[in-house]
């Protein structure tokens, strides 16, 4: 039977992105040939590569190659040689530049914490056991997207900004998303305080008119934060703007133990872009050491939103609950009773449970 192949664009960029990427195209290559699915891979420079072959952080190539793909997967990008760069230059530049061009105006991260890895959360076992939360972030405004300025050497200030339409869509796509889990939206803004809050929450009450099946709750974000520490089994989804949803989806990351560990996914308008949320990690690049599972699990995330292969989703996930459950780490998440392996090994032994996964399953499709 003949399959239309689907691109995915490859941005390997800084540090240990290349091996995390690789890893992820690996597990990839193993659904395709375990099903009736094909992917054109196209790899692309981004990031601090980027800069130094073509002197800007996203190529206008690159960009082109991601609007007309199906999917985009990014390793990480930036490091410390890129970091005396002017804003508007630097890396993180280009990552901005990207969302924006691929209309990325939702992000979201699941943070679940996982059994086997109960041992290396900060918190104690019974505070995190069964946590699993959504977090959507709005991506697309907010003082990242606003006026930034530089007045003199002694003053400089950043412009926060919302309008109802930016918020309307991103409180939708949250609300849709909580029917489908346990039906408890916590929305978190600093309204006390902030005029673009007050619109905020004001705006996603009006909207929960339409979803009465959902039990919403407002949270200031100082509040969020606390609560985040002290009860996270009490979310399911949050929505929030596009600062307290950068700070709170990596101060979440850090209950299930490591930020390698957590995949996400951008999306909006155009491509979805899905990327592990840790950085570049440069003291570590290129000697495969890197935790690879936020990569992997950004794959499964890509195959189950944007190419409805949720068996296959399914079967990548159970790979990495496998090996972790036999006590395979890699260095960053091991502890004195599991065993530490290389980024590629651990990748070669989800690979292997994958393929017998897949090969007891019916494919999709």
């Amino acid at each position: 039977m003949s399959v239309k192949k689907k691109t995915i664009v490859l941005l390997p960029g800084d540090g240990i992105g290349p091996e995390v990427t690789a890893a992820a195209a690996s597990v990839l290559r193993e659904c395709e040939r375990a099903g009736r699915h094909a992917w054109e891979i196209v790899e692309k420079p981004m990031g601090g590569c980027a800069i130094d072959a073509y002197g800007s952080p996203l190529p206008p190539d690159t960009l082109a190659a991601c609007q007309s793909a199906d999917a985009v997967l990014l390793g990480a990008v930036g490091g410390p040689r890129w970091d005396d760069l002017p804003i508007g230059k630097r890396c993180e530049s280009g990552l901005l530049a990207l969302r924006k061009g691929l209309g990325s105006y939702i992000n979201v991260r699941p943070i679940r914490m996982r059994d086997s890895l109960l041992s290396i959360s900060p918190l104690k076992a019974e505070r995190v056991t069964g946590c699993d939360i959504e977090i959507v972030r709005e991506l697309g405004g907010g003082i990242y997207f606003g006026e930034h300025r530089a007045e003199g050497a002694e003053r400089a200030s950043d412009v926060e900004a919302y309008s109802v339409p930016e918020i309307e869509r991103v409180a939708r796509y949250a609300f849709e998303r909580a029917t489908k889990r346990r039906k408890i939206l916590v929305s978190v803004d600093k309204a006390n305080i902030l005029c673009s809050s007050q619109l905020w929450r004001k705006t996603v009450t009006r909207l929960a008119a339409g979803y009465a099946d959902v039990k919403l709750e407002h949270l200031l974000v100082d509040n969020a934060a606390m609560q985040l520490v002290l009860a996270p089994r009490q979310f399911d989804v949050i929505v929030t703007s596009n600062l307290f949803g950068d700070i709170l989806s990596d101060a979440a990351a850090g209950l299930a133990g490591s930020i390698g560990l957590i995949p996400s996914m951008s999306c909006g308008d155009g491509t979805p872009l899905f990327e592990p949320i840790h950085g570049s990690a440069p003291a570590i690049a290129g000697q495969d050491k890197a935790c690879p599972v936020g990569a992997i699990l950004s794959v499964a995330m890509m195959l189950r939103e944007t190419f409805g292969l949720g068996k296959e989703a399914n079967a990548v996930e159970r790979a990495v609950d496998s090996v972790l459950e036999r006590g395979f780490r890699t260095a960053d998440i091991a502890d004195p009773l599991t065993t530490p392996v290389s980024c590629s090994r651990l990748t070669a032994m989800v690979r292997t449970d994958l393929k017998d996964l897949l090969r007891r399953a019916e494919p999709t499709g």
